[in-house]
């Protein structure tokens, strides 16, 4: 797995969502440096970690290669990220030391008990459309992260500039993580949540609602809850309140 490591300070793991890499986190990093020791991670089948093995982008398993990798460390995960960042703090408390989920949730997609997420048909469509078209459904995917956002042209933009930036994912691993995200369900985990964490929430997110963001924040003990007039990316369209609210959680955790 790739991991590079840029900054000063207290360690902070960044790990990316669907179909992206650790560069995504570009507006991030330009105001963290100064203040953390950021590792980006690349997950497998991701951005510069080409190699892939079945089973390899299963939270577990990514969970315990960064955890390998890496000092003990605040998580932060966006999305998919989120599950391994979640999977992370809920199995080694003691080398995730602060849990960030930004527009991640336990459990993406709804059902008969969780209204919060999408539906299993879109995530299965997208499934189905990269064997036919990948590019035009890669596409589709970012347009859906973009709607709701304040500024949704600029963060497309964005997104596509750096999706492939670091070369194109295999379709079977962007089939296996819409698998993942359709699958996972860790609401059940969250009261056993040993490490403090921060959701931060997008209120205008289309994929993850803000409703399942404070619901997690609630069943977490130690879980505390940010909003921000955002769609799913709220570091791309609100850098500097996302960077903030990072690293003061960041120091909390290095003062406790």
């Amino acid at each position: 797995m790739h991991i590079d490591t840029i900054g000063h300070g207290p360690d902070l793991v960044l790990i990316h969502g669907w179909a992206m890499h650790g560069g995504i986190f570009a507006p991030l990093t330009e105001r963290l440096a100064q203040r953390c020791r950021l590792h980006r991670v690349d997950l497998p089948g991701h951005g510069a970690s080409r190699d892939y093995a079945a089973g390899a982008l299963e939270p577990e398993a990514c969970a315990q290669a960064i955890a390998a990798a890496t000092p003990p460390a605040v998580w932060l995960g966006w999305s998919l990220g989120g599950l391994v960042a979640l999977r992370g703090a809920l199995d080694r408390p003691d080398t995730v030391r602060g849990l960030v989920a930004i527009a991640a949730s336990p459990c993406f997609v709804v059902g008969p008990d969780w209204p919060h997420g999408v539906e299993p048909d879109v995530l299965r469509a997208f499934a189905d459309g990269l064997g036919r078209d990948y590019h035009a459904t890669i596409e589709r995917f970012l347009a859906l992260e973009t709607l709701g956002s304040p500024d949704a042209q600029r963060e497309l933009r964005a997104l596509r500039q750096q999706v492939f930036a670091r070369g194109e994912p295999d379709a079977a691993v962007l089939c296996d993580g819409l698998d993942i995200l359709g699958r996972t369900d860790l609401r059940a985990a969250l009261p056993a949540l040993a490490t403090p964490s921060l959701w931060i929430a997008g209120r205008r997110d289309r994929l993850i609602p803000a409703a399942a963001m404070r619901w997690s924040a609630g069943q977490a003990p130690v879980g505390r809850y940010l909003e921000l007039p955002a769609g799913h990316a709220p570091f791309l369209s609100d850098p500097q309140a996302v960077a903030d609210a990072v690293a003061d959680f960041v120091d909390a955790q290095v003062r406790a």
